[in-house]
């Protein structure tokens, strides 16, 4: 049974720093794809950043210069940093991994396991 856990989310002021971290249980060999997301309250769930297997990553415009996604593979955790944040980027925030090869990362219904979530607020 696969399980996604993401921990470091919380508040901060505009400008500041976060590292969410999604730690992966269960799986026996590599995700095809692992992914962060993103929901604010009243809006669609979108992607935010994406890393294939082989380490190809993606970000969607609206972070690209300010977040970076990296993985430990050998302690199953995936990361997100995210620097120069905006009250816009304040959503919970899931990670999410794929075991099928898929013709895009950023789009939701192509990841079929999902961790719980964790908020990030950003204060202006």
């Amino acid at each position: 049974q696969v399980q996604l856990v993401e921990s470091g989310g919380g508040s901060v002021q505009a400008g500041g720093s976060l590292r969410l971290s999604c730690s992966v249980f269960g799986y026996t060999y590599s995700p095809d794809c692992m992914g962060w997301f993103r929901q604010a309250p009243g809006k669609e769930r979108e992607g935010v950043a994406a890393i294939e297997s082989a380490g190809r990553t993606t970000y969607a415009d609206s972070v690209k210069g300010r977040f970076t996604i990296s993985q430990d593979n050998a302690k199953n955790t995936l990361y997100l940093q995210m620097n120069s944040l905006k009250p816009e980027d304040t959503a919970m925030y899931y990670c999410a991994a794929r075991w099928r090869r898929r013709p895009t990362t950023l789009v939701p219904l192509e990841y079929n396991y999902w961790g719980q979530g964790t908020q990030v607020t950003v204060s202006s």
